[in-house]
């Protein structure tokens, strides 16, 4: 089975889809991120140089079938009032604090498009989503209704259920109910078989892994 896959990585997709129809075909990933910015991250401009490093590890190790595509951040630097945290207190609305807010912009958009396109294409059977956020659920609503010969699946970036870690948001229902088939979490042996080498060899220049991750 032919398949599109889009996510907001690749090998760990093959195996997966693999585990769910061994006779799935990865024939493109789609990757969705945007730019550090390195006045806001932990390492500074050490963040920006190691996410650049990692992109073109990954598009030179699927250079054929895998597309990147970056939106942008959007600062809201005039502050933004938002209720303040006091530990041990009850949620108090009318005590705010000003802060500065980070956001990532144009990810959903770009993610639907590409969605709605491979689906248009007709070159794919199936579309596979790896996201727990619930923006999506339009656009595999439409692509049910408008593609009905392809099948949907989704994928949630959670640990199992019977881990003593915290699982933080439930998986969306809104997303497994227009899917054909659904995957509430990810292992950590199938994250780890995933991994890049520290060192990737480019012909050129060796990409290495930072030494802060």
């Amino acid at each position: 089975m032919a398949c599109g896959c889009l996510q907001k990585a690749g090998r760990s997709i093959d195996r997966l889809l693999h585990s769910q129809d061994p006779d799935s075909q990865v024939l493109r990933v789609h990757y969705f991120s945007a730019p550090a910015l390195g006045r806001f991250a932990t390492h500074g401009d050490d963040s920006v140089v190691a996410q650049q490093s990692y992109l073109r590890a990954l598009q030179h190790r699927n250079p054929d079938r895998l597309v990147m595509t970056m939106g942008k951040h959007s600062l809201d630097n005039k502050g933004t009032l938002l209720p303040e945290y006091v530990e041990g207190q009850p949620y108090d609305r009318t005590r705010r604090v000003r802060v500065w807010k980070l956001e990532e912009k144009q990810t959903d958009v770009n993610l639907a498009l590409a969605m709605y396109r491979d689906a248009a294409s007709h070159a794919f059977q199936q579309l596979v989503v790896c996201s727990n956020d619930s923006d999506v659920e339009p656009v595999l609503k439409a692509i049910r209704e408008d593609f009905p010969q392809i099948r949907l699946g989704v994928v949630t970036p959670r640990m199992p259920p019977d881990t003593h870690r915290s699982t933080g948001r439930a998986v969306s229902s809104s997303l497994s109910q227009q899917a054909h088939w659904t995957r509430g979490y990810l292992l950590d042996a199938e994250l780890e078989a995933a991994q890049m080498p520290s060192r990737v060899q480019t012909g050129k220049k060796p990409i290495s892994k930072p030494s802060h991750w």
